[in-house]
């Protein structure tokens, strides 16, 4: 898995208006999920792979970015600790 931190990270749709997320970036095993700054999280960036959060819940965060509702969610309190990485 090779994952380029700064660029390819695509706006987050936000449909409902009221996401911190603020971007993400797919890859083939991978989400990296972007949240704004003043989310009173320690970190912006977090990484879910199929490692570390299993394959099934990639895919759900996949397809949740991909239509711009309910990551912010399901990353903040179905996730917690499951992140590969944050930075």
């Amino acid at each position: 898995m090779r994952i380029n931190q700064s660029s390819g990270m695509e706006p987050y749709g936000n449909v409902s208006g009221d996401s911190s997320v603020e971007a993400y970036k797919i890859g083939d095993d991978f989400i990296q999920i972007k949240f704004y700054p003043s989310t009173g999280l320690s970190r912006t960036n977090y990484l879910f792979t199929y490692e570390s959060a299993g394959k099934e819940n990639v895919e759900r965060m996949k397809e949740m970015a991909k239509e711009g509702r309910g990551l912010n969610h399901f990353a903040k309190y179905s996730m917690i600790g499951k992140y590969s990485k944050k930075w």
